[in-house]
């Protein structure tokens, strides 16, 4: 049945017409803060629901679970998803983008933004406030203290380089940490699972080990580093971006430090019981 001139019109003036919409105001500069990170809260609600109905199709072990264990397994899978994303994204604007390469652009590397670098922090802003918000409605069962201090010091630093443009190279730098979370909530699916003494569990414990040792240790030390060299241009950021700066990856490496020694303990108990 041949579609007539009159509908392909509409239906082109209609396409047309979502397309000015995207381009005018959701993608338009003034807006992509706010239309990012209700991309990011909506993208998590997806995620745990796409999560909670895979599970329960393909994975014997989840009907079995408490009701607060599916729920954390559910949220371990929004954080995963989420961790790719951000971890992917920032390693491209660290090591393959230009955008904050000291010899490619004029101005301030502090200064430096774009539309993408803005919108990919604004969805990382919608899932720690997604997140943060299923920590407190649930607390203490997906996490005590120290997940509420991480989350909001990182929701609060990402947004102000979000909004304000300012540090976001430091941001991706530190955000590059998340690299870590898919094998750490990989340790927790396979312990809840009950494959706690395979082998599995301990090639990620070692990849969790690994993992952390590079993102979470040695990316601090580097990005310390390079705040060092670029200090004359930190120092000409707003007082509460130059404090965000150093206090946030400073508290964030001190929990890192605390936690690392936690994986070793773990780690060495694991291997020594496999022996």
């Amino acid at each position: 049945m041949s579609v007539s001139s009159k509908t392909v019109m509409t239906i082109k003036s209609y396409q047309n017409q979502a397309q000015g919409l995207v381009k005018n105001y959701l993608l338009a500069d003034p807006f992509i803060p706010y239309t990012s990170i209700l991309t990011g809260m909506l993208a998590c609600k997806m995620i745990y629901d796409l999560t909670q109905l895979f599970s329960s199709l393909y994975f014997k072990s989840y009907s079995g679970l408490t009701k607060a264990q599916r729920i954390e397994w559910n949220n371990r899978g929004m954080s995963t998803v989420h961790a790719v994303f951000i971890a992917a994204t920032s390693l491209y604007f660290v090591f393959r983008s230009d955008l904050y390469a000291d010899e490619r652009l004029a101005g301030l590397v502090t200064f430096r933004s774009s539309s993408l670098s803005t919108f990919v922090l604004g969805v990382s802003v919608g899932y720690f406030t997604a997140d943060l918000g299923l920590i407190l409605w649930f607390y203490p069962s997906l996490g005590g203290m120290e997940y509420v201090i991480h989350h909001s010091l990182s929701g609060i630093a990402v947004a102000y380089a979000m909004f304000c443009g300012e540090g976001q190279l430091y941001t991706f730098m530190v955000l590059i940490s998340e690299v870590t979370t898919p094998e750490i909530n990989m340790r927790w699916f396979l312990d809840t699972a009950g494959l706690k003494k395979s082998s599995a569990y301990i090639i990620n414990g070692v990849m969790i080990f690994l993992a952390w040792l590079v993102a979470r240790i040695l990316l601090f030390v580097y990005m310390f580093y390079h705040v060092y060299l670029h200090y004359d241009q930190v120092i000409k950021m707003h007082p509460f971006g130059y404090f965000l700066v150093f206090v946030v990856p400073s508290v964030l490496a001190v929990m890192n430090l605390m936690w690392f020694g936690k994986i070793i303990k773990g780690l060495k108990k694991t291997l020594t019981k496999k022996q």
